[in-house]
C-alpha cells in the first residue's frame, strides 16, 4: 500500500505518540485543518488509524506493523545505492553506532562483508543482522522497545554515552529547508543526538524522498553530520548549507 507523504507521516505520528490532534497536526503540516480532517478520514476508512473526537488514534499493534512494513519498502533502491556507498566508506575493525531506520538495516545487511566491527546499536533488526558474523562484536542499547525494533528511552541515552567510536551511521525522517534534521519521536531524537555526539565521524544517510519532509521533532543541524549520503541532490537552500557547513554531499 503507497500513501502520500502527509498521510504516511500522519500515521507514522500517530503510531509513535498512540494519539494526534488536529491542531498539532495542522501545525505541523502547515495545511488546514480541514485538510488534516481529510486524511483522517481516508486513513480511518483504509482501517489504518481509529477517528476520535478532535484527532486520531493508533489503531493496533498490526496497524503499527504495516507501518513498518511501508518504510522499508519505500525507495528500496536508493536505500540499496545509499547503503553501498557508506559501507564502502567504512573501514574494517571499525567502531560504529547504528541508529534506528531502515536505511541503516540496509547498511547493516551491506556491512556483513566487513571484518572485526565493533557495533553499538539501538536497533533490534540490526544487531540480529550483524550478531550472525562471528567476527562482529555486538551491543545491543536497553531500553524501551517499540513494535519497530527501536530501542528508546533514557536507559538507551544512558548507554550510548558510555562509548566513543569511530562512526555514527544515522538515518533521519526529514530535513526542513532550514536544515534542520527532523524525526517524530522524541526519545528516538534523544539517542540519535547521543549517538551523533559520541562519534568521531558522523554519516547521515538520507534518501531524497526526506528532503524538505515535514516531522515534528528537531534532533539538530544538519551541521552536525560530517558526511550526508542521498540518491538525489538537495534543493539550493540545502546545499548551501552543506557548503556553509563543510558537510561532503555524496551522491550515489
Amino acid at each position: 500500500m503507497t500513501l502520500p507523504p502527509r498521510q504516511h507521516d500522519i500515521l507514522e505520528l500517530a503510531r509513535e505518540r498512540g494519539y494526534v490532534s488536529i491542531d498539532e497536526l495542522a501545525q505541523a503540516f502547515a495545511v488546514t485543518p480541514q485538510t488534516i480532517r481529510r486524511d483522517i478520514n481516508q486513513l480511518a476508512d483504509q482501517g489504518l488509524l481509529r477517528r476520535t473526537h478532535g484527532g486520531a488514534a493508533s489503531e493496533s499493534s498490526s496497524t503499527q506493523n504495516t507501518a513498518y512494513s511501508m518504510r522499508a519498502g519505500q525507495m528500496r533502491e536508493e536505500k540499496q545505492r545509499i547503503a553501498a556507498a557508506i559501507a564502502a566508506h567504512i573501514p574494517d575493525h571499525a567502531s560504529l553506532f547504528i541508529n534506528i531506520g531502515t536505511t541503516t538495516e540496509a547498511i547493516a545487511r551491506e556491512l556483513l562483508g566487513h571484518k572485526g566491527l565493533k557495533i553499538i546499536t539501538n536497533n533490534l533488526h540490526v544487531a540480529a543482522q550483524l550478531s550472525a558474523k562471528a567476527d562482529f562484536e555486538v551491543l545491543l542499547a536497553g531500553g524501551t522497545v517499540r513494535s519497530d525494533g527501536g530501542i528508546v528511552g533514557q536507559a538507551a541515552v544512558d548507554f550510548i554515552q558510555q562509548f566513543k567510536v569511530d562512526f555514527a551511521l544515522v538515518g533521519i525522517s526529514g530535513i526542513d529547508e532550514d536544515g534542520s534534521l527532523l524525526d517524530f519521536d522524541y526519545q528516538e531524537v534523544r539517542v540519535s543526538q547521543a549517538i551523533i555526539q559520541n562519534a568521531r565521524q558522523a554519516l547521515l544517510a538520507v534518501d531524497s524522498s526526506k528532503f524538505g519532509r515535514n516531522a515534528v521533532v528537531r534532533l539538530g543541524s544538519v551541521a552536525l553530520v560530517d558526511r550526508v549520503f542521498t540518491d538525489a541532490a538537495p534543493s539550493a537552500a540545502i546545499n548551501r548549507l552543506l557548503v556553509e557547513h563543510k558537510v561532503h554531499l555524496d551522491l550515489v
